[in-house]
């Protein structure tokens, strides 16, 4: 199955919030898709659906396919700690995340693009293997040739920082201090819900 290029806010509409960030559309149609999107008498989810929808949520929001996302969760389960918890710190460390929390691309889906396209370095080297998992210490940079690129210009120009990365807007160079613990990770995911699924 290929990466789901669709529209993004009937995803959004689907798991009930913005997962990929402001979305003016989701804005004006905050429920779920379709003919029956507005009914207020819905059946009630049973466990399992509830599991489901919640690791389909969390692939989507940081891009990521199913052998993908499974074979994370195994490298998590295999850490020392709660899996769940690291299960989203290995994502947060994937350099097409970490492009996205710099301010390099307005979206993951973007900082991909960037990366895949040769724009990014990690630690002075070209690397196009959004996958990649970067680690403390790691330097994130745009390639010089294309730090005049419009989306990189238009994406610093707000940036929001995070206490676990520090990036500078001259020189568009990003510096991964510390994978972030659980609780500085902004998104809305219920990770036990996930490590439920996979423990049937």
């Amino acid at each position: 199955m290929a990466r789901y290029t669709g529209p993004s806010t009937k995803i959004a509409r689907k798991f009930g919030e913005p997962i990929f960030g402001g979305d003016k559309y989701f804005e004006k149609r905050n429920y779920a898709p379709g003919q029956h999107g507005l009914a207020s008498k819905r059946k009630k989810a049973k466990e399992y659906g509830t599991q489901l929808k919640e690791k389909q949520k969390v692939k989507y929001m940081y891009g990521v396919l199913e052998r993908q996302f499974r074979n994370t969760y195994d490298k998590a389960a295999r850490m020392a700690g709660q899996k769940g918890e690291n299960l989203i710190l290995l994502l947060e460390s994937r350099l097409d995340n970490v492009v996205y929390r710099c301010g390099i691309a307005p979206s993951r889906a973007a900082a991909r693009q960037l990366v895949n396209h040769h724009h990014i370095t990690l630690n002075g080297e070209i690397c196009s293997i959004a996958s990649t998992f970067v680690k403390p210490g790691d330097t994130v940079a745009v390639r010089e040739r294309s730090k005049s690129l419009e989306v990189i210009q238009n994406s610093v120009a707000s940036v929001t920082k995070y206490s676990w990365i520090d990036f500078d807007t001259k020189t568009l160079t990003g510096k991964f201090l510390n994978v972030p613990t659980r609780a500085e990770v902004p998104e809305n995911i219920n990770e036990q819900l996930i490590v439920d699924l996979y423990s049937k």
